[in-house]
């Protein structure tokens, strides 16, 4: 049975998918770190936009890692993590009020 033959496969040990996930884990507590940070900082209306913006610059440094990297195990995996920042970047771009966004790139008649 030569469909029954796993002699081709690779054996794994499973820690590159668990390091991932720690990866994972990591990067979004110091994206919550960051909105806790943020959020004394920016006023309540601009807290999601620039969160938003924290998440699309990680990942844009976790898609440049990707390109660095020379194994293709590890490429993955940091493509991966770009994507699901993207991702996460994307589900709370969606909560964000275009009233909100009108509100932070109009110009205002206050003097500075």
């Amino acid at each position: 049975m030569a469909f029954a033959d796993r002699s081709q496969i690779a054996a794994t040990d499973g820690r590159e998918g668990s390091r991932a996930g720690r990866l994972m884990a990591v990067i979004l507590l110091v994206a919550l770190m960051a909105t806790l940070g943020i959020r004394q900082l920016v006023p309540a209306e601009a807290l999601a936009p620039a969160i938003v913006t924290f998440l699309f610059a990680g990942s844009a440094v976790t898609a440049g890692l990707a390109l660095l990297c020379r194994r293709d195990r590890s490429r993955i995996m940091w493509l991966d993590l770009a994507g699901s920042l993207t991702f996460v970047g994307i589900v709370i771009s969606v909560f964000i009020e275009p009233d909100q966004l009108a509100r932070l790139v109009s110009v205002s008649d206050q003097p500075e």
